[in-house]
């Protein structure tokens, strides 16, 4: 029998759960969970009771500052990072120096520099990077990239793209530590990373400059004085407005976020219940992007984070015709049980607009499982060898994990000066390849 490849993990979260379970469970024939790395004891010695549950020995543990021992002596081939944005780089980094290959959550990372050096790194390196862009494997995305790429309304010119997270997934980001940029680079990085990865690869093309505008006008303490939410704590817990509040949060209601958050709080001092109306917010609620591509489309982007529903419509204008699509997801809070991205059936829709023709309505493919049917797909291609072939390039290596995030960097900096961004300035001489 063939050795199991063998995998550890940095970043004990919720989102790793998607890739302990893979590991330890769906593809235990071929694969082994042999560390864990992450700040907080709690949340790791939780880990090894859920990975005990399906049949896997425990693990050793080790603290963030441990992960080179970790490495040495447990020896993975590969390394699985789920860990807060912001460190994303250092765990990569230090990875393929220590001769191992990558699976990273998206964003790859959040600024260019820390972009730049994980490119320098690899180079030099030549070891593997993958980034976990699952909407690349949902069914209705896959169908809009076929009709594209066939030809069907020609030259792609524009894009009109507007994406709306709700005030129950999108409130969530600022109650949690993705609503400082110095963690998450915000949400034009962290979220719309996605969004990004799916225009540059539903285009076959690469973001040239950027311009943008962002607003902070929903999550404020102004706007939580106006609903009439007046003496607020700065977390839920005990608020005592938390009666009269939508967006209270109640972590002892969920096991997932009890067991995960409010029972480990001692370990690090992280609370998941942070108000979303707090001062301490510097991230943007409302966002508005203009991309030019190399080969001359345009796309116009959107970000509301406070919609009253969850999903987004696109619209591709070409030299033959037009090509529109809408979703609906369902809504959810990270960790509350709930199936993340899950489409909403009957509100999905694909239209065809030929030039000169009337338009025709085409039958969305719909999957299963998160992300629209995408996370089920996206684990298979990682941890299964034996996959079936890919001839939609679904695989994101360091490169489209680069562009996706560059865009939502270079619209954070254009915010920040007022000016249009051109990624090859942020790229610098970083050899991202061709």
């Amino acid at each position: 029998m063939a050795e199991k490849t063998r995998y550890a993990l940095v970043g004990a979260g919720h989102r790793s759960g998607m890739f302990t379970d893979a590991i330890v469970d769906t593809y235990r024939d071929i694969s082994r969970l042999v560390g864990i790395c992450d700040p907080n004891q709690g949340r790791m010695d939780l880990k090894n009771r859920q990975i005990a549950e399906k049949g896997h020995p425990p693990v050793p543990t080790y603290k963030h500052h441990e992960f080179d021992r970790m490495v040495a002596q447990t020896k993975p081939d590969v390394i699985v990072v789920t860990s807060l944005d912001v460190t994303h780089s250092d765990y990569i980094c230090r990875a393929m120096e220590l001769g191992c290959d990558v699976i990273t959550e998206k964003p790859m990372t959040i600024d260019e520099a820390r972009c730049r050096k994980i490119l320098q790194t690899q180079a030099a390196t030549g070891r593997k990077i993958q980034v976990t862009f699952n909407y690349r494997y949902s069914p209705p995305r896959m169908q809009i990239k076929e009709i594209l790429s066939a030809g069907t309304i020609g030259e792609v010119l524009s894009v009109d793209f507007a994406w709306c997270l709700d005030t129950r997934h999108g409130a969530d980001y600022f109650r949690r530590w993705h609503r400082r940029r110095e963690y998450s680079g915000s949400l034009l990085v962290h979220k719309a990373t996605h969004h990004f990865d799916l225009v540059n690869w539903w285009l076959d093309d690469l973001p040239e400059d950027v311009f943008a505008h962002g607003t902070l006008k929903f999550y404020t303490p102004q706007n939580a004085d106006a609903l009439g939410l007046l003496g607020r704590s700065e977390r839920c817990l005990d608020c005592p407005v938390k009666a009269d509040c939508k967006f209270y949060l109640d972590l002892a209601a969920h096991k997932e976020l009890k067991e995960l958050y409010l029972d480990n709080e001692a370990h690090d001092g992280y609370f998941r219940d942070r108000c979303v109306f707090s001062e301490d917010i510097d991230i943007w609620d409302n966002m508005s992007v203009a991309v030019r591509y190399r080969r001359g489309a345009l796309l116009s982007y959107m970000l509301h984070s406070y919609s009253p529903w969850e999903g987004y419509r696109i619209a591709f204008n070409g030299t033959k015709g037009r090509l529109e699509h809408s979703a609906c997801e369902n809504t959810y809070i990270s960790g509350d049980g709930a199936i993340p991205g899950e489409l909403t059936k009957g509100r999905i829709s694909i239209r065809l607009i030929p030039a000169f023709s009337p338009p025709q309505i085409i039958a969305p493919r719909m999957g299963t499982g998160g992300h629209g049917g995408g996370d089920p797909e996206l684990l298979s291609n990682i941890f299964d060898p034996t996959g079936s072939d890919d001839p939609l390039n679904r695989k994101a290596d360091h490169r489209d994990g680069a562009y996706s995030i560059l865009t939502g960097i270079a619209a954070a900096r254009s915010i920040d000066t007022g000016n249009p961004i051109n990624i090859a300035d942020l790229l610098g001489d970083a050899p991202v390849g061709e």
